[in-house]
């Protein structure tokens, strides 16, 4: 239709651009309309007073628009309008069609694989009219990019589908052929995390359109997929871990699941779930217990559903690396209260944290607990970064900012900002703004901003509540169920004081309120800053929880350790080794990447680093790590692991014959498992190809206009095209509905 009116196609207008052609200058062209329209406003203007001066203005006013509009399309004519676009040279320019053979293209849809859908839509004529304009290539789509002579080469057996790499690949191999435009015929199913925007960036570079044909069902009916989950891949021992899973479903609304989490043949955690609408992505969140000291491999998973065909993309791997190396806090208080002690008692009873205590009993005295040696914290509170350093989490209690030098409050923003430590405030009679910190050099650090006042601490009961954000926390979670949990926060015992902590700042997180003498006020604040973390408890009072709780109730002692645990679990050490994806599906390349800082915990740039890796069949073997340009402190090496099974990677990084430290990672490589995710056509992805690199999204069933629409590109070998637009239909049926129009207004309003 749209050719029909326009005479051209769609595509030659999209990339094309309306010029005068005529020897007049244009500017005469918009003195001819004005000047027309104003003749024609005099004449309506004389026809009202003498020969119809009954007619109402705005009617005369729609009249004289009709024919001003008419007379400025007349006019347009005669300056003879026309469309510029590049054009592609015929059989002097290459037009690649890449077709995607993996294992998903197998799928079938309508009784018939993906491939021969995307088969049999080439043959019918489009694939013979490529030819007949361009030199037309075929390629094979998969892990990579390979020719193929014919369409009967292909086979849907590829264990994987990288349209990103494939596309980066295809722009290098081409850079010196004049490529027309690529066709990428697929189901959009993607292994690798889908297009990297300098892949796109690259083809328009070149103005390389990419026409995207797209094969297979969007909605799959009958499925249950989990899409993602997203959890930590470092835990302490005996903590437990916050899991968001993404999942979505067709055909199995307002049915209830469970989602469970298992350990090889353990069950960890459980939770029911009622399917929303179908197709929409749905989130749940599960705790899991984190367990003991080792590389664990967790498996979530969805029960089949009545008539499941795929049952494979139900359950989804991945790994956590669980420490068993015991974590310091030091926690500096500047009076005798019984939050120190009951805090103090909670930690004793974890393992895995050592708490070590500065308590000021006198105006230059203080009393250490926790403390591993006589030296340790004798001169008080750290001057050096080495020092400080030692530990990875630091609580200040009830002290004024005053109580420390200005050299020691920027050695605290240091160990938050460059060594990645967390920072806990507490409410007391000389913190937050009673104790100047909301003035000091740390103000910024903290995720409030600390009202002006000085007199915001009150000895006065307050009650606390949760905040949707601290129902499924982490630290605040007391009970695994979310609702039963914000309900138990209810009826906790009263706190015995509360503090005004102020704003929360844009990016910060606030988990729990305290409702006192009618206000609502923020009571538990974490943010992220920094590499580190920072927060705010704003009360002093929690140790009536434990005084006014049954003996043995473990609700005090829980919250503690969770908090504390919150603020020292990702802060890292010396060494700190990652991998993009520690589950690989189907293919093995990985990079290996470690961060390596001095005791000050600066990048060690000139560091020797080193990886030993042990895998499946005996694999024993050792590789180094090269620095990466322009990142001081990080090293990294491409490696692939060839056989499916567990990888460790113990990664070592040494100066001067002294080493720095050392960190072990767990990675696994999983085969026949990537094609069975994100089974429906991903038309998202497809049409945001072709939109960003001037193509189109095509369906199979409307390919015939593709050979003509093609055609208009300035890639490869172009000409600059100039087609008349005056004798478009569109253009005359524009002149009879404007003279049509004003003949049927003015015999319906009796003018003549």
């Amino acid at each position: 239709m749209f050719q029909l009116l326009f005479k051209y196609p769609e595509a030659a207008f999209a990339r094309g651009h309306v010029i005068l052609v005529g020897a007049r200058p244009t500017w005469a062209l918009g003195l001819a309309i004005v000047g027309v329209a104003a003749g024609l406003g005099l004449l309506m203007r004389w026809r009202m007073r003498h020969a119809a001066p009954s007619v109402r203005p705005w009617r005369a006013a729609v009249l004289w628009l009709l024919q001003a509009s008419l007379a400025a399309v007349l006019l347009l004519l005669l300056w003879q309008p026309a469309l510029a676009v590049s054009e592609l040279k015929p059989q002097q320019n290459i037009v690649a069609v890449l077709v995607d053979d993996s294992q998903s293209m197998a799928r079938n849809d309508d009784g018939q694989p993906r491939l021969t859908e995307a088969v049999n839509a080439l043959q019918q004529g489009v694939l013979s009219a490529l030819q007949q304009k361009f030199q037309v290539r075929l390629y094979r789509v998969d892990g990579g990019l390979s020719r193929v002579t014919q369409l009967g080469d292909l086979h849907p057996t590829a264990p994987a589908t990288h349209l990103g790499d494939t596309l980066d690949q295809f722009a290098q191999d081409t850079a010196d052929l004049p490529i027309g435009a690529v066709v990428l015929v697929s189901d959009g199913a993607d292994n690798a995390g889908g297009l990297d925007a300098s892949t796109v960036a690259a083809l328009r570079a070149r103005h390389l359109p990419v026409h995207t044909i797209g094969v297979g069902q969007v909605a799959v009916p009958n499925d249950l997929e989990i899409d993602d989950v997203q959890m930590p891949p470092r835990a302490m021992a005996d903590s437990r871990l916050e899991a968001t899973v993404r999942f979505h479903q067709q055909g199995y609304a307002g049915r209830t699941a469970v989602l469970t989490v298992r350990d090889g043949s353990r069950v960890l955690a459980s939770r029911s779930i009622t399917f929303g609408s179908d197709g929409a992505p749905e989130v749940a969140t599960v705790l899991v217990p984190a367990g003991t000291a080792g590389s664990h491999v967790l498996d979530f998973s969805l029960p089949a559903q009545p008539n499941e065909q795929d049952t494979i993309n139900n359950s989804v791997t991945r790994l956590v690396n669980v420490a068993s190396d015991r974590r310091n806090i030091l926690y500096v208080e500047g009076e005798p209260r019984w939050e120190y002690k009951f805090i103090r008692r909670a930690e004793d009873e974890d393992p895995m944290v050592r708490l070590a205590s500065m308590l000021r009993t006198t105006q230059n005295k203080i009393y250490r607990q926790g403390v591993t040696g006589p030296a340790e914290l004798a001169d008080g509170f750290p001057t050096k970064p080495e020092d400080l350093f030692a530990y990875q989490g630091l609580i200040i209690g009830s002290v004024d900012s005053t109580y420390f030098t200005a050299a020691q409050l920027d050695l605290i923003r240091q160990f938050v900002d460059r060594r990645g430590g967390g920072l806990l405030l507490l409410g007391g009679r000389a913190a937050l703004s009673d104790g100047g910190w909301g003035t000091s050099s740390l103000a910024d650090l903290l995720p409030v901003t600390l009202p002006a006042s000085r007199t915001t601490f009150h000895f006065d009961p307050a009650t606390s509540e949760l905040t949707p954000a601290g129902a499924d926390s982490p630290i605040t979670r007391l009970t695994d169920d979310s609702a039963a949990n914000t309900q138990l926060w209810k009826k906790l015992p009263y706190l015995m004081d509360y503090q005004d902590a102020g704003t929360p700042k844009p990016g910060a997180t606030v988990l729990a309120d305290l409702l006192a003498g009618g206000r609502r006020l923020p009571l538990l604040i974490t943010e992220q800053y920094g590499h580190g973390r920072t927060a705010v408890l704003a009360t002093g009072g929690t140790w009536r929880w434990q005084m006014s709780l049954p003996v043995g109730d473990p609700t005090h002692d829980r919250f503690w350790q969770q908090l504390t645990r919150w603020l020292v679990t990702d802060t890292p050490g010396q060494v700190t080794v990652s991998v993009p994806q520690q589950v690989m599906l189907d293919e093995g390349h990985t990079a290996i990447t470690a961060d390596v800082r001095d005791k000050e915990f600066r990048p060690a740039a000139d560091a020797r680093v080193e990886a030993h890796l042990l895998g499946p069949g005996g694999l024993a073997t050792r590789i180094d790590l090269a620095p990466v340009p322009d990142s001081p402190g990080t090293f990294r090496a491409d490696w692939t692991a060839t056989r499916p099974g567990s990888y460790l990677a113990e990664v070592v990084a040494s100066r001067n014959g002294q080493e720095l430290g050392r960190d072990v990672l767990t990675f696994q490589r999983m085969d026949g498992v990537a094609e069975q995710f994100h089974t429906g056509q991903n038309r998202e992805l497809l049409t945001r190809l072709a939109e960003e690199t001037g193509g189109r999204y095509w369906q199979t069933s409307d390919l015939s206009r593709l050979p003509s629409e093609i055609a208009y590109s300035d890639a490869g070998v172009s000409t600059q095209a100039v087609m008349d637009l005056w004798d478009m239909p569109a253009i005359f049926l524009i002149l009879l509905l404007l003279k049509g129009a004003e003949w049927l207004l003015r015999r319906h309003w009796g003018v003549v």
